[in-house]
């Protein structure tokens, strides 16, 4: 436990099977955050909170400048290198998690949320719905399997 529930959270579900695929699928795709996907996961399964358009707006908003400027141009870094020295790669690897995990302790803050009594499945995937609008099937089936992940938990 590190103090914050929903990192705490966000570790315990992206260690489950296919969850990194899908979110990386998301965010390549699509150009979600997965951060804020989580947030809205994490909203619905362990606070049980529906969360509005408004609430969501309101994180993302507090959020973008880190991402922007310093949780994306990592990830770049970190893929360009990728393959030709590993021990960079590695230590960007580590940075990149520890900004991400920065924006999590910023969402969390900002959520104003605690842990409460877990809503199901279909609260995270309205959650999760609301966080990304789906464009399509693939986007449906991806975040169906990610609500599915997200509540199990």
């Amino acid at each position: 436990m590190t103090g914050n529930p929903f990192w705490d959270f966000s570790l315990a579900v992206y260690r489950r099977e296919g969850v990194p695929a899908l979110c990386l699928d998301l965010q390549d795709r699509r150009g979600a955050d997965v951060n804020i996907l989580l947030v809205a996961a994490w909203a619905g399964a362990a606070c049980g909170v529906r969360l509005a358009a408004a609430d969501l707006a309101r994180l993302d908003a507090a959020v973008a400048p880190w991402r922007d400027e310093v949780v994306r141009p990592l990830r770049a870094v970190r893929r360009r290198v990728k393959g030709e020295d590993e021990g960079l790669y590695a230590r960007l690897k580590a940075t990149e998690l520890e900004a991400e995990r920065i924006q999590q302790d910023r969402l969390h803050a900002l959520s104003r949320l605690t842990p409460g009594t877990p809503g199901g499945r279909d609260l995270v995937l309205a959650n999760l719905r609301l966080a990304l609008p789906p464009e399509g099937p693939a986007d449906e089936a991806a975040l169906s399997a990610l609500a599915d992940a997200c509540a199990g938990g």
